[in-house]
């Protein structure tokens, strides 16, 4: 057993909080300030490589936020830091989330501004989830937004996720291939992730099984003993006289069979035209080429602008970091408290208050029109994104759909994004459209703030 786990344990999740949270919820309890907060996770600007952010994480955090609890080991912990005061830390040892969620649904498009979710309840109660539920959403957002991507990048031509070993810990290698799966990703090279998740495991081989064999023949017709239909990787020595090598071995084995190659460095276009020729030559038609190596959305969207014979693709690192996309932005802010609205008005920070909610609008091609950011109780014409997903406390029985169910969804609003929102060049058209009544209450808010 390990003295340290290498991944948070389920019933520890109450203790990732930042230090400052804690301190305000006794300094709320303390002050006897439990009336009814609303606290709204957005963002107020794309990140430089983005068009829009996919949402994902929402939903699903309210599973982690129904299940929080202090046990007496944790209270024991804060003790020990001697900043708490004991009738504070037998109301955590007490502490259940009592209030709502709002949320989009998993793997929605949203543009700067937009609630993903809304957060209500005993301020103190929805003030220590902040950090957990910011670093929980962040994480599936941020790589599912590089992720469809690449997606939107490869257009048909399936994508598989080989990014486990480049990810920033192992709880993001786990739960990003449920943020891949959202984006519409086609695999994974991660088992137990892929298993979880229900996302088809796929992989091939390494360099290190060819070099091992006492020849790079050996190799092949081994794991293709093995594996029968199997993806070769070819480009360990010499990739196209691996490719000639090959067809003669198929030519004399006809009992032998594999589904594809995998080219993964050097010229991959130049070398897939190169080994599509003599494999259809040779009559070998059904045999696929799957490339890798460092790939990104830039250069796939090169291969298949080109029409280069390349079936599909394997990307690790871009996916996995996210690298030139790294973080999100997000905020986590009150916007009302005690029936009343709030706000932010620090330079550049600006909130809207109040309760919200996105209407979203689509034209007569089925594309997005636009998006129009009202306070909860104005009506629009259009869908209303964000929907109930908890109530006192409580997952609302049905609000949360299964990840199959997700997965469609998911799919069927990302082909909602008209093509400008779809390319990898950045626009600077915003759909969202604030409405009067939301323009008028932050007007309002301000005017009252400054005159205290």
């Amino acid at each position: 057993m390990l003295k340290q786990p290498p991944v948070v344990k389920e019933n520890d999740l109450s203790l990732l909080v930042d230090l400052y949270e804690l301190a305000m919820a006794q300094a709320y309890w303390s002050e006897g300030m439990d009336q009814t907060a609303v606290f709204s996770l957005f963002f107020r600007e794309l990140p430089a490589h983005r068009n829009f952010v996919l949402a994902c994480g929402q939903q699903n955090v309210a599973q982690v936020v129904e299940g929080l609890r202090f046990t007496d080991e944790h209270i024991e912990q804060l003790d020990s830091l001697d900043r708490f005061q004991p009738d504070f830390l037998e109301w955590l040892r007490s502490f259940h989330f009592s209030g709502s969620i709002h949320a989009v649904a998993e793997g929605t498009p949203l543009f700067p501004q937009e609630p993903l979710l809304e957060i209500e309840g005993p301020i103190a109660e929805v003030q220590l989830l902040e950090s957990l539920v910011m670093n929980y959403v962040h994480l599936e957002s941020v790589l599912a937004s590089k992720a469809v991507r690449v997606r939107f990048a490869a257009g048909d031509r399936p994508v598989v996720d080989f990014g486990m070993r480049r990810t920033h810990g192992v709880d993001a290698a786990h739960r990003g291939v449920r943020a891949y799966r959202l984006a519409g990703l086609a695999g994974t090279s991660n088992v137990l992730a892929g298993l979880d998740f229900n996302m088809p495991v796929k992989g091939t081989m390494a360099h290190s099984f060819v070099q091992s064999c006492d020849s790079e023949m050996d190799a092949f017709r081994t794991y293709a003993r093995l594996y029968p239909g199997t993806t070769l990787l070819v480009d360990t020595y010499d990739t196209v006289n691996a490719v000639r090598n090959i067809i003669q071995w198929l030519k004399e084995d006809t009992d032998a069979s594999i589904g594809g190659i995998r080219l993964d460095s050097g010229d991959l276009a130049g070398e897939a035209v190169q080994c599509r020729r003599l494999l259809d030559d040779a009559g070998f038609t059904d045999v696929k080429i799957m490339a890798s190596g460092g790939l990104d959305e830039y250069e796939i969207e090169e291969i298949v602008s080109t029409d280069v014979p390349i079936d599909g693709f394997g990307v690790g690192t871009a996916i996995a970091s996210s690298k030139d996309g790294a973080a999100l932005e997000l905020a986590f802010k009150l916007t009302e408290y005690a029936s009343l609205p709030r706000m932010k008005n620090s330079p550049g920070k600006q909130s809207f208050p109040g309760r919200k909610q996105v209407y979203r609008q689509l034209g007569t091609d089925g594309f997005i029109n636009r998006d129009i950011l009202a306070g909860r109780e104005e009506v629009f014409d259009g869908e209303s994104l964000l929907k109930p997903v908890m109530k006192d406390g409580r997952i609302i029985e049905g609000a949360i759909p299964s990840l199959d169910d997700q997965v469609a969804v998911a799919k069927q609003r990302t082909q909602t994004l008209p093509a400008q929102f779809r390319s990898l060049k950045p626009v600077k058209e915003n759909p969202v459209v604030i409405s009067d009544f939301l323009r008028a209450l932050q007007r309002d808010t301000l005017e009252k703030i400054s005159n205290r």
